[in-house]
């Protein structure tokens, strides 16, 4: 037999071979003798044989293991230097994501400010609703590219900071939640729920603002994503009417300065100004819960259409470029931490498939979803509403 032929055995193919030549010759004969093999090694330790082995038997066991030693790496020879690698991180459960930052705040980053913070029974609200009723809720990392953490921004000299959190599941590919407290200057909850692409329906936006404790602006809507409510896979506005009709103070109508209604808005969104505090828990909380209840009724009542994810995914990045591109979220938090978290956490967190505008372009102004309002006096960077234009 070939020295190399010998390097495709196996143990079990070495001890049959070993018995097959044991009758012929010898020297094939080990393990006949514990106490002789042990007498053998202790007498010559310069050799791996026996010395009754014939001498060609010799050479080809010889061969096939030097040939084999140099394809074994010796267990001292240090492994060779690679990339050295991050280290896996454990994926974080729903609530160790949501604690990672001391969320629910039970108390303003403002030490003057007594009591709960305005919005954050919303958060906690949603935060039970989706671990009780959504399938296979998974945390979805806050960072972008550039490893830009968005999971938390604080800046202690303006007192305030924002606190971020995403989730997907097998309802919704997408769910941010975001907290911004400046004490009584800002209170912000927004929360946007995108389904599923294999559901053709409707995004569930929510944003609440409050500024000075004074002025407070709501926004709840099953935003469409097509012009017409017929295109998407279900009708959803009938389901929303008998709940807005209960609440009289959140009928009020969207300026046209800032948005167009037709666009991303349905006819029973929820809007309100006010300056009664007491609507906040009386209405607002009440109809929030509703509307978020409604929408994943609506996604479990709705057949799934794969064949429809590719054109959704599409009108999901028009949505996100829509709402980017309006979102003031640049301006005031440009004003905390910088120009350029600012525009990543707009257009890397906030609104994920959105196509930034070309370099030196100047998007519109807008008050509503995500962030606050113009620069002005009454909240760090920007100021109340502007009034509301009725539209004709």
């Amino acid at each position: 037999m070939k020295a190399k032929q010998l390097l495709l055995f196996t143990p079990a193919v070495t001890c049959a071979y070993t018995l097959h030549h044991q009758h012929n010759n010898p020297s094939f004969a080990i393990g006949r003798d514990a106490q002789r093999r042990s007498r053998s090694a202790s007498k010559s330790s310069q050799s791996l044989y026996r010395s009754d082995t014939d001498s060609t038997t010799q050479d080809v066991l010889t061969t096939a293991m030097s040939s084999v030693s140099k394809k074994l790496p010796l267990m001292n020879k240090p492994p060779s230097p690679k990339k050295e690698s991050k280290p896996l991180k454990r994926s974080l459960s729903v609530r160790e994501a949501e604690a990672e930052h001391g969320m629910p705040w039970k108390s303003s980053i403002d030490k003057s400010v007594e009591g709960e913070l305005l919005y954050m029974p919303f958060w906690e609200w949603q935060m039970d609703f989706m671990e009780e009723n959504l399938t296979d809720l998974q945390v979805i990392e806050c960072k972008n590219d550039k490893d830009t953490d968005f999971s938390h921004n604080v800046n202690e000299k303006k007192k305030a900071r924002i606190v971020n959190v995403c989730f997907s599941s097998k309802e919704y590919s997408k769910i941010r939640m975001t907290y911004y407290d400046a004490g009584d200057n800002t209170q912000v909850y927004n929360a946007v729920w995108y389904p599923n692409p294999e559901y053709n329906l409707p995004v569930l936006g929510i944003d609440l603002l409050a500024f000075n404790r004074k002025k407070y602006l709501a926004i709840v809507d099953f935003q469409p994503i097509h012009d017409e409510e017929k295109d998407h896979s279900a009708r959803y506005e009938h389901l929303l009417k008998p709940i807005k009709e209960e609440y009289e103070s959140l009928k009020g109508r969207m300026s046209s300065k800032f948005y167009d209604e037709t666009q991303h808005f349905s006819e029973q969104m929820l809007f309100a100004r006010f300056d009664d505090e007491s609507v906040i828990s009386k209405d607002l909380f009440p109809a929030f819960q509703r509307y978020v209840e409604t929408h994943l009724e609506l996604i479990r009542k709705t057949e799934p259409q794969p064949e429809q994810t590719e054109m959704v995914v599409s009108k999901h990045k028009a949505y996100d470029t829509y709402s980017a591109d309006r979102d003031p979220a640049t301006g005031l938090f440009a004003a905390m931490y910088g120009k350029e978290w600012a525009e990543d956490f707009v257009h890397d967190f906030l609104f994920s498939m959105s196509e930034r505008p070309a370099e030196g372009a100047t998007p519109p102004v807008n008050p509503f979803m995500g962030g606050g309002p113009p620069r002005g006096p009454g909240a760090p960077g920007g100021g109340p509403p502007q009034k509301q234009a009725q539209r004709p």
